[in-house]
């Protein structure tokens, strides 16, 4: 088994992962970064970003991160292509095992690993994932063109899926159980100005459905939580956006947590064990922005920096 040893492995490719190993490598630590399964995070999802201070123009997600990953490099950061798949932190120094079989033995451990979208967990939208069942607008959006859609959630995530989906759909139907929006304000009354969007209150899908041989979604059973009546929706596309799980499974029995976040001391990156810091989606239920991220993963690049500094 190959084996590297660093001083400090960061685990992920976000805002967090990439700010903390520009800062480790300008302390001199020499780190490590596994990019993981979504090399970038998230936002090589997203298209247009407008809230990343120092660009007056709108850029890019996948843009931005090539930036990240670009500086990161150019400080001297070893990225790997790898994901984790077991970890010992009972161990000193720490030993994570990747895919590739390699062994990575590091003295400090900041994880950066992100959340992942949340699903139904209905049979039918397994059966049509990938075939009219997204959790990705900015993806698959464009296979919409001209086409009816309809957007399952309340909170900012599914508010700004209808939005850019108005790009491409002749209309977009936003589905709440709720019978009120969970977004910021002002995303509010962009949807509710939008003629090409309709809202549904206080229902969620019973059952998505379509035909066979290729699968292909052609409607949905809306079930209202209220009179429990339920009404079928002819459409295209069904998009979720219900929220985010954290990526956590690999250190649920390695570090506390609520609610699959792992828990940090507040003001701090640190998490229930020392030496192992958390920053960016995976420990943040509350803002789950890029910026916060990035600023997070400075903060675990410096609580890692005095960790190593006190304990030499």
């Amino acid at each position: 088994m190959n084996e590297k040893k660093t001083k400090v492995l960061i685990v992920g490719s976000g805002p967090a992962g990439y700010t903390a190993a520009i800062y480790a490598s300008r302390a001199m630590l020499q780190p490590i970064l596994i990019e993981g399964i979504q090399p970038g995070g998230q936002l090589t999802i997203t298209t247009d970003v407008e809230n990343y201070p120092g660009f007056s123009e709108i850029i890019q997600g996948p843009w931005l991160m090539e930036q990240m990953k670009s500086q990161s490099l150019s400080t001297g950061v070893e990225i790997i292509s790898d994901h984790i798949s077991q970890c010992n932190l009972d161990e000193y120094p720490f030993r994570l095992i990747g895919d590739s079989k390699t062994e990575y033995l590091s003295d400090s451990l900041i994880i950066c690993t992100g959340a992942q979208a949340k699903w139904l967990g209905i049979e039918s939208e397994e059966k049509y994932k990938g075939f009219g069942v997204s959790a990705c607008a900015t993806c698959d959006g464009f296979f919409y063109r001209d086409k009816s859609v309809i957007v399952v959630g309340g909170g900012n995530t599914a508010v700004e899926e209808a939005l850019f989906l108005t790009n491409f759909a002749s209309n977009v139907t936003l589905v709440h159980r709720r019978n009120e929006l969970r977004c910021e304000k002002i995303l509010e009354e962009r949807l509710i100005q939008n003629p090409k969007i309709k809202i549904i209150w206080n229902s969620v899908i019973d059952e998505i459905i379509g035909t066979d041989d290729p699968n292909s979604v052609n409607g949905v059973n809306l079930l209202n939580v209220e009179t429990k009546k339920v009404t079928k929706l002819e459409t295209d596309g069904v998009f979720i956006a219900i929220g985010h799980k954290p990526s956590t499974e690999l250190f649920k029995n390695s570090l506390e947590m609520k609610n699959g976040y792992i828990l940090t001391t507040p003001g701090t990156t640190k998490t229930s064990r020392d030496g192992v810091f958390a920053a960016g989606d995976v420990t943040d239920d509350k803002y789950r922005q890029a910026v916060t991220a990035a600023g997070m993963g400075c903060m675990a690049a410096l609580d890692a920096e005095n960790y190593l500094a006190n304990k030499e």
